[in-house]
């Protein structure tokens, strides 16, 4: 079972020391009705305006645009159907839903709404911030109850009009604390600390990291992590020596959003220039798939002259050669408390606070680690 922790994000501490006031969830979304009363138009005419339609003046049209988006107004193409009772939808906006956390997120929310009676609405980013905004923008206009997203980016700008819209908002795995929504995520710097302190437990003294070069917050907490367990075991972090990030794929249509060929390729640009680590630590399970076949071309054998660590207890991890040591991510448990909060708030039961919980995993010890 895996250990829950809660913690709360910098700046955000209340008299607990785990939630503060949530106050981005309190308003319901602004309608049509309260920017015509606003502007001093009707209801009519300012609908004219926004769907670009004749019969408005130029001056009224632009005042009408300034307000709607000062209120973060977006019209609502359900509106109907949501008056009728006839349409409770949730949003998941993720990046690839060929990345095993994402696919777990999405059945487990998909199974707890449905539960409750709401289908989900599922919008992919690609890790693009152009395709955010594009899904920000559909998921506004499509009239959902609410969101639960996975951040492209490190930036909250994009999801500003999501808290003026006052539609609820929860975050998992990607972190954006000046937001002020509830976030759920695996405990990411517990998990690397784990992996990286075994392999030096159990005597490495050159450690490397293998990640993805990208800009996301549960890659930067990672690095931070692994450097504190470095230097808790009195080695010095040197980037250039004991970090290498893995460039991003050219594009995030195909199969998997991280390749066991790049890893291959880094790992072998690493040893044919005369590195042998004691260990690798990698930040995803698919990588150990790259990194196996750089060692055994050179015959450095696992874990004789090098372990290996991965990340995320994959499937195929048992059947490696030798099976593959590696960390159980809490992806479900992740994934339902983010749903039944949303629930929640959608319903109006949740208590007016924000909440942060990180769920630390657990190590799965098997032959790439023993000697």
């Amino acid at each position: 079972m895996a250990r829950r922790k809660k913690t709360v994000a910098k700046g955000q501490e209340g008299s607990a020391g785990e939630k503060t006031p949530a106050a981005n969830h309190v308003r319901r979304p602004p309608t049509l009705q309260d920017l015509a009363e606003i502007v001093g138009l009707t209801a009519n005419t300012v609908s004219r305006a926004l769907n670009d339609r004749p019969g408005v003046s130029n001056a009224a049209r632009a005042l009408i645009k300034a307000e709607a988006e000062r209120l973060g107004y977006v019209p609502n193409i359900h509106a109907r159907s949501l008056v009728l009772g006839s349409r409770k939808t949730i949003g998941v906006v993720v990046s690839n839903i060929s990345n095993p956390f994402f696919a777990d997120l999405v059945s487990e929310v998909e199974l707890q709404a449905q539960k409750a009676g709401y289908t989900v609405l599922l919008l992919l980013t690609y890790e693009s911030a152009e395709r955010e905004r594009d899904a920000i923008h559909r998921a506004l206009q499509s009239g959902l109850n609410g969101i639960i997203a996975a951040p492209a980016q490190e930036r909250s700008d994009a999801w500003t009009p999501v808290i003026k819209s006052g539609i609820p908002l929860v975050l998992v795995s990607r972190e954006l604390p000046e937001l002020g929504v509830d976030f759920y995520s695996n405990d990411n710097e517990a998990g690397i600390q784990l992996t990286t302190d075994f392999v030096l437990a159990q005597g490495a003294k050159d450690v490397v990291l293998i990640d993805e070069d990208m800009p996301f917050s549960t890659i930067r907490i990672r690095i931070e992590g692994f450097r504190r367990s470095l230097e808790r075991h009195g080695i010095s972090f040197d980037a250039r020596r004991h970090l290498v990030l893995v460039p991003p794929p050219r594009s995030f249509r195909v199969a998997q959003s991280w390749h066991a060929d790049d890893a291959y390729r880094v790992a072998s640009d690493l040893l044919d220039r005369g590195r042998r680590p004691d260990a690798f630590v990698v930040g995803d399970d698919y990588y150990a798939l790259g990194l196996y076949r750089a060692l055994r071309e050179r015959r450095i054998r696992v874990p004789h002259d090098t372990m290996v660590m991965g990340w995320g207890n994959h499937p195929f991890t048992r059947f490696m050669e030798p099976p593959l040591s590696t960390l159980l991510l809490p992806f479900q448990e992740v994934a339902s408390r983010a749903t039944r909060r949303l629930l929640n708030r959608i319903e109006g039961t949740a208590d007016n606070q924000v909440v942060t919980e990180r769920i630390v995993p657990e190590l799965i010890l098997r032959g790439s680690t023993t000697r």
